[in-house]
C-alpha cells in the first residue's frame, strides 16, 4: 500500500491519502483520544506524541500536529495509518452519533421563516466551497444564521490555519453576497 501526503495552507497539518475511500460522505474530526472512543485510527493516531487531531474527509485523513516537526512524526504516522487500512479495520465502530456530526446538522441555529435561506447557503457551501476546501485537508460546515449573519465552522487543515479568515471573508463571504444580498457577514462559529 502505498500513501501520498499532501501540504496543506495550514503548515501544521498534513493531508494523508491512502488511494481508497476514508469516510463515505462529509467529514469528522477528533481532538481527544475521549472523543475517537468509537474512532480507531483516529484514537491510534491521536496516541502518537505531537499529533494534536485528526480530520477523516472522504479520501484522505488531515493530521494536524503541535510541537513536533514533521520530519520525525510523518513516518510514525504513515505507519499507523498503513496498518489500519491494511487490516481492513473499520474506520468507525457502530455509529457513535457519526452520522449527525458528518453531515453537520447537529446544533444548527437559524429562524425557521429563514429556511429557504439556509437551505441555499447549504447548497453553495456544499457545491462550491466544500470541494475546494476538501483539497486542502479541510472541511467547513454550516453551524447557523443570525441577523444576516452567516456562522460556520471549520475543520480539519482550515481549523487555525493562517489564511482561514481570508477564506471566511474574501472568499466564503463574497461568494454568499453574491447569491444572497442580504447576508452582512461571515464568522467562525
Amino acid at each position: 500500500m502505498f500513501i501520498q501526503t499532501e501540504p496543506t495552507p495550514n503548515p501544521a497539518t498534513l493531508k494523508f491519502l491512502p488511494g481508497q475511500t476514508v469516510l463515505a460522505g462529509g467529514a469528522l474530526e477528533y481532538r481527544s483520544k475521549e472523543s475517537a472512543a468509537k474512532a480507531p485510527l483516529a484514537q491510534a493516531l491521536l496516541s502518537i506524541p505531537g499529533v494534536d487531531s485528526v480530520m477523516f474527509g472522504q479520501d484522505f485523513v488531515s493530521v494536524t500536529k503541535t510541537g513536533v516537526d514533521w520530519a520525525h512524526l510523518k513516518p510514525a504516522v504513515l505507519g499507523v495509518i498503513m496498518e489500519h487500512f491494511s487490516s481492513r479495520a473499520p474506520l468507525l465502530i457502530g455509529d457513535g452519533g457519526a452520522e449527525s456530526e458528518a453531515h453537520g446538522d447537529a446544533g444548527e441555529f437559524f429562524d425557521p421563516a429563514q429556511a429557504e435561506t439556509v437551505a441555499t447557503i447549504k447548497e453553495l457551501i456544499e457545491t462550491r466551497v466544500r470541494p475546494a476546501v476538501a483539497g486542502d485537508g479541510g472541511d467547513i460546515v454550516f453551524r447557523g444564521l443570525r441577523d444576516g449573519v452567516v456562522y460556520l465552522t471549520m475543520k480539519g487543515a482550515c481549523s487555525g490555519c493562517p489564511s482561514s479568515t481570508a477564506t471566511l471573508k474574501n472568499g466564503i463571504e463574497n461568494l454568499l453576497r453574491h447569491f444572497l444580498p442580504e447576508i452582512r457577514g461571515v464568522e467562525q462559529a
